[in-house]
C-alpha cells in the first residue's frame, strides 16, 4: 500500500493512528502545532510539513484528529489552512470529538471548498490504538467508506458504516457514556475486591473474558491492578472536555442521563485530587480513598 494521506493532530491518539498507517505501508504526511509532537511523528517516519495547506496540496485524503473546535476551524481556515490550497475534490475525513453543531460547521465550510467531508470519530484510547482495537464510526457519502476501509483497517479492529454525516458523532457521544461509566464502575469493583480481601490481579484475571467484563475493565483495570496511572492512554482532560459536549447534547433533546451524571464526579474528583494529566484510570484511586483502603 504506497497510497499518500495526511494527518493533521499528531497528539495522543492521532500519532497512534499516523504509527499505524506508516506501519501499514502508507507515506503519510502529517502537521501538528506542536514541535513535541513533530519530533516524535518524525521518529515514527511521518513525513511533517510546515503548514496544513502544504499537507493539502499533497494528499487527496486528509485525517484530522484534534482536541477541539477551534483547532479545527484554525487547521481549515488559517491563512495556510487546508482549505486554502486548490484541492478540489479532496475527502477530509474528520476524527475528533466535538459537538454535532462543530461537525455540521466543519460540513458547510468543507463543501463550500468542493471537499467531501466525512465524519469519523474513533472509539478508543492510545492504548488501544497501538493495538489496532479502535473502532470507527464513518458518516457521509458511502463510497467514500469502501474505499477508505482497508485504511482505516489498519488502526481499527471494526469499522462502521453509521449512514448520514453527523451520524459518526452521535454515536460516538452515546458511546462515550458508557465508556466514562464502564471505567468508573470498574474501579467501583476492583476497590470493593481488594477492600474484600482480594488479590486484585487474581480479580481482573478471572473476570476478563467474562459476561461480567468489559473492555474498559480489562483495559484499564490491568492499569488499576498495577497502579500504572501514568501510562499514555487518555488523561482526564479528555472524559471532562467530552462532559460538556455530552451533557449540553441530551439537555438540548430532553434526554435525561442520570447513571452517566453520577459516574462523572469521579472523574471531577480525581481533577481536583490532583491527577488531571494521569490516564482515566486513576479514578480507583478516587474510591481508594473514599473507602479507606490502603494498598499493602
Amino acid at each position: 500500500m504506497t497510497q499518500i494521506v495526511g494527518f493533521v493532530g499528531l497528539g495522543v491518539l492521532g500519532s497512534a493512528i499516523a504509527q499505524n498507517f506508516v506501519s501499514g505501508g502508507l507515506s503519510v504526511v502529517g502537521f501538528d502545532v506542536s514541535e513535541h509532537a513533530c519530533e516524535k511523528a518524525r521518529n515514527i517516519g511521518v513525513t511533517v510539513l510546515d503548514t496544513p495547506a502544504q499537507l493539502s496540496a499533497q494528499c487527496s485524503v486528509v485525517f484530522t484528529c484534534l482536541p477541539n473546535a477551534q483547532a479545527l476551524h484554525s487547521v481549515l481556515h488559517d491563512e495556510q489552512g487546508l482549505l486554502q490550497s486548490n484541492t478540489m475534490g479532496q475527502c477530509i475525513v474528520e476524527m475528533s470529538t466535538l459537538s454535532v453543531a462543530d461537525k455540521t460547521q466543519f460540513a458547510n465550510a468543507c463543501e463550500e471548498h468542493n471537499r467531501i467531508p466525512i465524519d469519523c470519530p474513533v472509539s478508543g484510547n492510545r492504548i488501544m490504538a497501538l493495538n489496532k482495537k479502535l473502532t470507527a464510526f464513518f458518516s457521509g457519502d458511502e463510497s467514500k467508506y469502501k474505499q477508505l476501509q482497508a485504511v482505516l483497517d489498519l488502526t481499527c479492529s471494526k469499522t462502521h458504516y453509521v449512514g448520514e454525516f453527523g451520524n459518526g458523532i452521535k454515536v460516538k457521544l452515546c458511546g462515550n457514556i458508557l465508556n466514562l461509566v464502564h471505567n468508573s464502575v470498574a474501579a467501583e469493583a476492583m476497590v470493593l475486591a481488594m477492600k474484600s480481601g482480594l488479590d486484585p490481579k487474581m480479580f481482573h484475571n478471572v473476570i476478563s473474558g467474562s459476561g461480567s467484563s468489559s473492555a474498559m475493565f480489562e483495559v484499564r483495570g490491568a492499569l488499576m491492578v498495577e497502579e500504572d496511572y501514568k501510562k499514555e492512554g487518555m488523561n482526564l482532560s479528555v472524559p471532562l472536555k467530552d462532559a460538556k459536549i455530552i451533557s449540553d447534547y441530551a439537555a438540548g433533546l430532553y434526554c435525561p442521563i442520570p447513571i452517566y451524571q453520577v459516574a462523572l464526579q469521579n472523574y471531577y474528583a480525581a481533577a481536583a485530587q490532583g491527577h488531571a494529566d494521569e490516564d482515566a484510570a486513576t479514578v480507583c484511586q478516587v474510591m481508594e480513598r473514599a473507602a479507606n483502603l490502603s494498598r499493602t
